[in-house]
């Protein structure tokens, strides 16, 4: 038997006993998505342990899903009926930072901000910065191609990862890419690994490139009257050609829902907060701080200036993180990620305000707004089946118009669950096939966290 084989090929302590303990790795956070229960929960600290209990599920023909910390939003990390759920969460290792070929090379169990600290102390900094660093791992951000705030100048999770270890469908253990600053030898394996949400293999451990650390940033805020006015502000910043460290978006039900949890006071004299950062070092950065607060009032904003208090502007983005736990407080909440063209920022917040009336249903919107990344957020009360309805209605509403506006499905989220309709509609049947032609040739059995992302042909 499947449970057998595991207590014979794993030391003691790696397999979770307990059900309660157990319940607590089924399910990530995005509350909406279907779940099952699993067989057993697996902790493994070492790559070779990976390779056990993914060779013991090809023998048993048991799925086998991989989670990090669980702080998913699309039910990508959800159990499946009858699974094994292998959580890297112990593999918590930074194995080596390297200041001269600026690389990191890490366990996917280690937490964001815990790698982020560590190489600030070599005077090095790793970018993407995911809303949930200070829980989020390594590990589930590659799955998830994770973003975050800075992203809309320094790129995604994809733009960092230089080499994975990775255990295959069929329990080989291999590496993927490389050390060096440039490589194209062979396909992009490492790069497709990227993104693909456990679907395609296990993640054992992961080579991400380094940058210096960066000057400090001048942060300018905004005060509007409406999310489309903001939108108009983040599409006047696109078409002047700034490209500043960070641009957030966070409107009145956000704001409130903060200030009744932390009562900072933001929700006052705002309907909507548009955040502004640039990195710029210099002369370059107060010039483009300025051009960025001539495109907030220009647009319309009731209040914007240049804040000259380091502790006010931190408190500001510290908001913004806390904005998704904030509202889990309210209800619960059905999250989008959906990801239009700048230029077409308004018209999406626009569209979404539209489809909140049309479906009666309260929307919350915070957004990586500078890369068009929106986080429509929707709220419906326990037990409110009808109210759950609607929303879903509006969650399909929105998606199919950010594909009308030539966006995608999902920013930074990735598929899971929740998002396997959109992609359908997103993408052509023929693109479809060679995705499931790749999950076919790398995961033979099936067993790789099966159903998620792609749709599997049925009938």
């Amino acid at each position: 038997m499947l449970i057998d084989d595991l207590r014979q090929e794993l030391p003691d302590g790696r397999m979770v006993e307990d059900p309660g303990v157990a319940a607590g790795f089924v399910h990530d956070e995005a509350e909406w998505a279907p779940y099952g229960t699993p067989r057993v929960v697996v902790r493994p600290r070492t790559a070779e342990e990976v390779r056990s209990v993914v060779r013991a599920c090809v023998r048993h023909g048991v799925p086998l899903v991989t989670r990090g910390a669980g702080t998913g939003l699309s039910g990508g990390a959800n159990a499946v009926e009858g699974c094994v759920v292998l959580s890297t969460e112990a593999m918590n290792t930074i194995h080596e930072i390297d200041p001269v070929e600026r690389l990191a090379v890490v366990g996917p169990g280690v937490v964001n901000d815990d790698l982020r600290a560590a190489c600030a102390e070599h005077g090095l900094w790793y970018p993407p910065d995911p809303a949930s660093a200070p829980w989020s791992t390594i590990g589930g951000n590659v799955a998830t191609n994770a973003g975050g705030l800075c992203c809309v100048k320094y790129g995604v999770t994809r733009d960092y990862v230089l080499g994975l270890e990775v255990v295959t469908g069929t329990g080989e253990l291999v590496r993927l890419g490389r050390r060096t600053a440039k490589g194209v030898a062979g396909y992009d394996l490492a790069g497709l690994m990227v993104g693909s949400e456990g679907t395609l293999g296990v993640i054992t451990e992961v080579t991400v490139r380094l940058r210096p650390q960066r000057e400090a940033e001048r942060t300018v805020a905004g005060y509007f009257s409406s999310v489309v006015a903001a939108g108009r502000a983040v599409a006047a910043i696109g078409a002047a050609g700034l490209t500043p460290s960070a641009l957030e978006l966070i409107d009145r039900h956000c704001l409130a829902a903060v200030d009744k949890w932390k009562n900072m006071g933001l929700s006052v004299d705002a309907d909507v907060v548009l955040l502004g950062r640039t990195d710029a070092p210099g002369p370059a950065g107060a010039q483009e701080a300025e051009r960025m607060l001539a495109c907030f009032e220009e647009a319309g904003a009731t209040w914007a200036a240049q804040s000259t208090d380091q502790e006010e502007a931190d408190a500001l983005f510290s908001a913004r993180r806390l904005a998704y736990p904030a509202l889990e407080r309210l209800g619960p909440v059905l999250t989008e990620d959906v990801c239009v063209p700048k230029a077409a920022v308004p018209e999406m917040l626009a569209r979404i305000e539209r489809a909140a009336t049309r479906h009666d249903t309260l929307i919350a919107n915070i957004a990586h707004a500078g890369d068009g990344n929106l986080h429509p957020l929707l709220i419906t009360q326990p037990g409110d089946t009808a109210a759950r309805e609607r929303a879903q209605a509006a969650f399909h509403e929105i998606i199919a118009d950010a594909i009308e506006l030539g966006g995608t499905v999902t920013g930074e989220h990735g598929v899971g669950l929740l998002k396997r309709d959109g992609l359908e509609q997103e993408l052509t049947p023929a693109v479809l096939d060679l995705h499931r032609s790749v999950k076919a040739a790398l995961d033979p059995h099936g067993i790789l966290n099966p159903g998620k992302v792609v749709k599997p042909i049925t009938g």
